[in-house]
């Protein structure tokens, strides 16, 4: 089976326009953030989504009930699982006060990424429970349920994701970033950048 997929970031928090690492930590959207959520449902208007899948965390939650409006789409599924990277002890810090604050951790992470600061989650862990959560999302109810889903996440999750299927890490992205991607057999194929 094959079925569409919309990957979309969730809409900027005040945490973003700081340069803060969001991590695990829920911050709710600022306005800025609440319009580009109802810019998503309008950009994928049309396009025949059926159900919504959201992380819980509620940035991505805000961005899906928007989304949901001018998509008509009534079912927003909360799965855990789609939530960003755990950043541990560099949560709630800027880049710089990482860099003061745990300069030996901050120095081991831009060297070598996968050297993660205590209490982060590894891109390995980040990616399987990610590719688990879009099997989660894709799988036929009945027959008529082959519908496009879309996915509300976030930046570092969905980067990941995308990496392991196609072995290039995109670049950060924009808060309401969206990808379209086909599903085949619990792989994304055809991923494509539609914002």
């Amino acid at each position: 089976m094959r079925r569409i997929i919309y990957l979309a970031r969730h809409g900027e928090t005040s945490w973003n326009l700081e340069g803060r690492w969001q991590g695990h930590t829920d911050i709710e959207l600022n306005e800025v953030g609440r319009a580009q959520a109802r810019a998503l449902g309008e950009l994928l208007r049309g396009r025949g989504i059926a159900r919504i899948h959201a992380s819980d965390l509620t940035r991505a939650r805000q961005t899906a009930d928007a989304a949901a409006v001018p998509l008509g789409v009534t079912e927003i599924v909360v799965d855990v699982a789609l939530r960003e990277r755990a950043f541990g002890v560099f949560e709630g810090l800027t880049r710089s006060e990482c860099e003061q604050r745990h300069p030996e951790h901050w120095r081991r992470y831009r060297a070598d990424p996968s050297r993660v600061p205590p209490g982060a989650e590894s891109q390995d862990a980040l990616a399987a429970r990610m590719q688990e959560a879009i099997a989660r999302a894709v799988v036929r109810r009945n027959v008529a349920d082959d519908a496009p889903v879309l996915i509300v996440s976030h930046g570092g999750s969905i980067r990941t994701l995308i990496a392991r299927a196609t072995g290039t890490m995109p670049p950060p992205l924009e808060n309401g970033a969206v990808f379209s991607a086909a599903v085949v057999a619990g792989a994304l194929e055809d991923v494509a950048r539609l914002t």
